[in-house]
């Protein structure tokens, strides 16, 4: 009995990471007419290389506050940096004039409040939207 006691606990030690590791999901307002985008067009709108989508329409960037620890775990899933290297990127932009960080957002249910009044925004969730007015245009995976 012992034995198998000692097994359940095992497994369910080892599952514990998996479980705990969380997908991002990259949302719009339902009008929008962006249906999905690549990794690569989420990178240059949420690191100030484009100002637009795809379809030429001026997009409105939502992000939580740069200390919320959640934001991190987004970056790193999103391009590989650390927030210091995120927080250090757009110093250099900002210091040099070419460009301003998204804007950010007490938490995620003001995200998802901004993004549903404006069809040009974008944002992201650390779960998957239940309301209909949010569209998912792309999952990011938490690194391991």
């Amino acid at each position: 009995m012992r034995y198998l006691l000692r097994l359940a606990v095992l497994c369910v030690a080892t599952a514990l990471p998996a479980l705990a590791r969380a997908d991002f999901y990259v949302v719009v307002q339902a009008a929008n007419p962006q249906h999905s985008m690549t990794q690569k067009e989420v990178v240059g709108l949420f690191m100030g290389r484009d100002r637009a989508f795809t379809d030429g329409e001026f997009a409105e960037v939502f992000d939580l506050d740069r200390s919320d620890p959640v934001r991190a775990s987004f970056y790193r899933a999103l391009t590989g940096l650390s927030q210091a290297q995120v927080n250090s990127y757009w110093a250099r932009l900002l210091f040099s004039g070419r460009n301003s960080p998204p804007q950010p957002v007490a938490d995620e249910a003001a995200m998802a409040a901004a993004i549903k009044r404006n069809p040009n925004a974008i944002g992201w969730l650390s779960h998957e939207p239940t309301d209909r007015s949010l569209r998912t245009v792309l999952v990011l995976k938490e690194p391991h």
